[in-house]
């Protein structure tokens, strides 16, 4: 475990391998996901899972979208959405969800998004697959969002692209501690 996490890393969207992931390793990988941190045992986020022919369909609803609202858009970026979609075998969105009727303050519950988000991607790194967590136009602008179903009330968290990597990356510079690290003594 503690090697996994040592050498985890963001995979770039080109390096997916487009061979499907068998259903019960992603539903392994959810339910992991879901046993993350919650406040208050709300459940404060959702997934929509993103395979298949959904990924061309959820591509060409966003690019139809864009392409409206950009009415300059160059033809060679037409289908530019539609190629992101199709770039991992399995994109799951992580979409934060607070109650705001709740006791439990609304801060912790989108933190439980980033939790929840994390334990998918460690799940999935458990699994031997590669994921990259982006949050672009689709899961930024709520009209986007929509055709995805996130409802009012819900953001999208992120965009968690899944699969089997083609490539390892090189790892990048990491924080060095003595610049993020105090201790507090009293």
């Amino acid at each position: 475990m503690l090697a996994k996490l040592e050498t985890r890393r963001s995979v770039p969207m080109r390096a997916f391998d487009p061979m499907p992931i068998p259903a019960e390793h992603l539903e392994r990988i959810l339910k992991i996901a879901a046993r993350s941190p919650d406040h208050g045992r709300l459940a404060p986020w959702r997934f929509i899972v993103i395979e298949g022919e959904a990924r061309q369909l959820s591509g060409e609803r966003f690019d139809a979208l864009y392409a409206a609202r950009n009415p300059g858009l160059a033809p060679a970026k037409g289908d530019m959405w539609t190629l992101y979609m199709m770039r991992a075998p399995v994109t799951i969105v992580v979409v934060s969800r607070p109650d705001p009727t709740s006791r439990i303050p609304e801060w912790d519950q989108i933190l439980g998004s980033g939790a929840v988000g994390m334990n998918l991607i460690l799940a999935a790194s458990a699994h031997g697959y590669a994921t990259q967590w982006l949050l672009k136009w689709p899961g930024r602008d709520p009209e986007a969002a929509a055709i995805l179903g996130v409802q009012a009330g819900e953001r999208v968290a992120g965009f968690i692209h899944l699969g089997r990597q083609t490539e390892r990356p090189a790892d990048r510079a990491r924080p060095d501690l003595d610049a993020i690290v105090t201790h507090w003594t009293g």
